[in-house]
This record gives C-alpha cells, structure tokens and sequence, in this order.
C-alpha cells in the first residue's frame, strides 16, 4: 500500500469511528431523557419520602450517565 492511500484510509477510519461516536452519544442522550420523562411522570404530586430519595439516586446517575456520554470528566 502507498504512503498516500493509507494516510487517505486512516482519515476515512477516524472519520467514520467519530461520526459513529456522535451518534451512539446523541441516541444515549435520548434515551436518557426518554427515562428521565418517565420517571418524571410517574412519580408526579405527593411521593412518600422513601419513593423522593430513590429518585434523587436515579436522578443523580442520569446526571453521571449524561456526563459519560458528553464526555465530560466528574
């Protein structure tokens, strides 16, 4: 293989690979929010204490799981 195509082959690799990241993170983002609606619905009005604390916990790995997918460091 030449110095040329393989320098071609390479970009068009890190390409794709970026363009595939991107799309697993915003499909992620969804998905997450898609959860985060759920549980905000069904946990609407007058939630016991016990039901609040376990969804802050939730809301807390949301938060964590976002960031990951962001790739922001915690």
């Amino acid at each position: 293989m030449s110095p040329d195509s393989l320098v071609i082959l390479s970009t068009a690799s890190l390409a794709a690979l970026a363009t595939l990241s991107a799309v697993f993170a915003w499909s992620w983002k969804g998905w997450l929010d898609l959860r985060r609606h759920a549980l905000d619905r069904s946990h609407g009005g007058d939630v016991p204490v016990a039901n609040r604390i376990d969804l802050a916990d939730l809301k807390e790995r949301i938060r964590k799981l976002e960031a990951i997918a962001a790739g922001v460091d915690l």
